[in-house]
């Protein structure tokens, strides 16, 4: 399946806990498509924000189930994608965001 570069990155995932794997490690947190491979997201990554990419970690979350009232339904499952980048490459997407 080939899925436009521009559509493997969703968004980047901005929570405390990626900040913290950031900052110790260099690797920034993105929602990617749920089909996208290592390689895709890599690719992209390249691509899209001009840095070096060295590694790429990926996990599917599962979806929670909800309720509302007496409706039951389900949210779907997601992909997130861990990209470590070389040495000195940063993304400055993620440097504004800590406080």
């Amino acid at each position: 399946m080939s899925i436009a570069i521009q559509d493997v990155v969703k968004r980047p995932l901005v929570t405390e806990k990626s900040e913290r794997n950031r900052e110790a490690t260099r690797a920034y947190a993105f929602e990617v498509h749920r089909d996208a491979t290592k390689i895709q997201v890599k690719q992209a990554v390249e691509k899209l924000f001009n840095v070096h990419v060295l590694a790429v970690r990926t996990a599917v979350a599962r979806g929670k189930n909800k309720r509302v009232g007496r409706s039951v339904g389900r949210r779907p499952n997601w992909k997130k994608a861990f990209v470590t980048l070389k040495e000195g490459d940063t993304i400055a997407l993620f440097e504004g965001t800590s406080a």
